[in-house]
C-alpha cells in the first residue's frame, strides 16, 4: 500500500506526467460536470508551487483507437483554464514530434494537456512502444487517476517502465488511504452497504465482504435474488436464476462468519419504472404482477439502525431505482443516515455518488470516491495495475 507520493519528488524545473481521469460528461462541446477536473486540481497546484512543468494526460470516453472529433479534450482544456486561471495549451495529439517539441519547451508553471489517448488502440493495449513516446514527454511520472487504476494501459502500467520516479498524485494518496483504512485497519464495528441491480456485478465483493465486515446491508435489485433464495416469492422484482445458489451459498458464509447479513423486510411496489407511484408492501406480500423498485419504510428503520453503532461504513450501490422520484426515498434516506452517523464513511460508484449529492449531505461524508470499477476491485481484494506499477514508498 506505501507507495512514493509526489510530495517525495523533486520536481523543480522538471517535466511531470500527470495521469489524470478527465474523463467529464459532456454536452454541445461543454464539460457539463467538472467534478474530476477539479479533482485533479490540487495536484496540478502542488507540481506548479514546485516549480515543475505539466504534461496532462487522459483518456475521454471510447473513441476505440480512432480520431472522433466529439471525444476531443478540446472542451477539457477550456474548462481546466478556468479552474485553474491560467492557460491550459492542447497538444494536437498525445504522441508524435509536435507534441514532444512542445513538451520540451514548457517552462516551470506551464500545462500541455495531451489530446485523448484513447484516440490510439495502443494505450488500452498497454502497448511498450506507444508507453515508451509518452515517457519521451517527460522526467517523472505521477499518476492521479484512481479511477483508471484497474486497467492496464500504457498511460498507466507499461509508461512506468521508461518513466521513474513514478508517484501518486494527491488524489491517489487520498483514495488509497481511505480504501485502505477499511480494509487494513477499520474501526469497529465495520459495515457495509451493498446496492444496485444485479449480484452478478458484485458477487466477488460480497464473497470478501463477508470475511472482513461486521454486517453487511444489501438493498436495490440485487437484494431480491438473496431474497428468493431464502424461499420468497418476489412478483416480477429483478432476480437472476443463475445467481439464487450462490446467493444461498453468500447467506451460509454470513452465518459461518457471524455477519449479520441484512436484507429489505418491506420493499416499494410498482407495475414498472413508469408508474407515477408506489406502494409499500411486506416482502411476503409482493404482488404477482409487480415489482420492488425501493427498500420500504420498515427495511429504511432497520438499517439505519445497523447503522448507529457503526464505526466504520462503506457503501456502494443505489436501493432503488432512485432516479425516478417514486422509488427514491429509500436510497435518500439511507444517504443521510451514513451523514448523520458518527462513524467514518467512505462511499464510491457514480449512482452513490449521485445520490449523496441529491440528498445535500456531500459535506458530511467521511470520503467519496471518484472511482466506480476501480473502487469495487480494490474493495474486492484485487490488486489494481494503476498501483502496483507505482514506485514503492518504503
Amino acid at each position: 500500500m506505501a507507495k512514493l507520493t509526489i510530495a517525495h519528488l523533486d520536481l523543480a524545473r522538471r517535466r511531470v506526467f500527470v495521469r489524470a481521469d478527465l474523463n467529464a460528461p459532456l454536452d454541445r462541446g461543454a464539460v457539463t460536470d467538472d467534478t474530476r477536473l477539479r479533482a485533479v486540481v490540487p495536484t496540478l497546484q502542488y507540481a506548479f508551487k514546485a516549480g515543475a512543468a505539466v504534461v496532462l494526460a487522459s483518456h475521454l470516453g471510447r473513441p476505440r483507437g480512432n480520431v472522433v472529433p466529439e471525444y476531443s479534450l478540446r472542451p477539457v482544456a477550456a474548462r481546466l483554464e478556468a479552474l485553474l486561471g491560467q492557460r491550459v495549451e492542447l497538444a494536437p495529439d498525445c504522441v508524435g514530434s509536435e507534441t514532444l517539441e512542445r513538451a520540451r519547451a514548457l517552462q516551470p508553471g506551464e500545462v500541455l494537456l495531451l489530446e485523448n489517448l484513447r484516440f490510439h488502440a495502443e494505450e488500452e493495449a498497454n502497448d511498450d512502444g506507444f508507453a515508451r513516446s509518452l515517457a519521451a514527454l517527460a522526467d517523472c511520472y505521477v499518476n492521479d487517476a484512481f479511477a483508471a487504476a484497474h486497467r492496464a494501459h500504457a498511460s498507466i502500467a507499461a509508461i512506468t517502465k521508461h518513466l521513474q520516479p513514478a508517484a501518486t498524485g494527491l488524489l491517489m494518496q487520498q483514495e488509497l488511504a481511505a480504501l485502505g483504512r477499511i480494509l487494513e485497519s477499520p474501526e469497529r464495528p465495520l459495515v457495509a452497504i451493498l446496492g444496485g441491480a444485479k449480484v452478478s456485478d458484485k458477487l466477488t465483493l460480497v464473497e470478501h465482504l463477508l470475511a472482513r465486515v461486521d454486517a453487511l446491508l444489501v438493498g436495490g435489485g440485487m437484494a431480491f435474488t438473496f431474497l428468493t433464495a431464502l424461499g420468497h416469492t418476489v412478483g416480477r422484482s429483478l432476480v437472476e436464476p443463475g445467481q439464487v445458489d450462490t446467493a444461498r451459498r453468500a447467506l451460509e458464509a454470513a452465518r459461518r462468519h457471524g455477519v449479520a447479513l441484512v436484507l429489505p423486510i418491506d420493499a416499494i411496489v410498482a407495475d414498472g419504472l413508469d408508474s407515477g407511484h408506489g406502494r409499500a408492501v411486506g416482502i411476503r406480500e409482493i404482488p404477482t404482477g409487480q415489482m420492488g423498485l425501493d427498500i420500504g419504510p420498515r427495511t429504511v428503520e432497520r438499517f439505519v439502525g445497523a447503522l448507529k453503532t457503526a464505526r466504520t461504513i462503506v457503501w456502494n450501490g443505489p436501493m432503488g431505482v432512485f432516479e425516478r422520484p417514486a422509488f427514491a426515498a429509500g436510497t435518500i434516506a439511507l444517504a443521510r443516515a451514513v451523514a448523520d452517523a458518527s462513524a467514518f464513511s467512505v462511499i464510491g460508484g457514480g449512482d452513490t455518488v449521485a445520490a449523496v449529492t441529491r440528498a445535500g449531505v456531500t459535506e458530511r461524508i467521511g470520503y467519496i470516491s471518484t472511482a466506480g470499477g476501480a473502487f469495487l476491485e480494490f474493495l474486492e481484494g484485487r490488486k489494481l495495475p494503476g498501483v502496483e506499477a507505482l514506485t514503492d514508498g518504503g
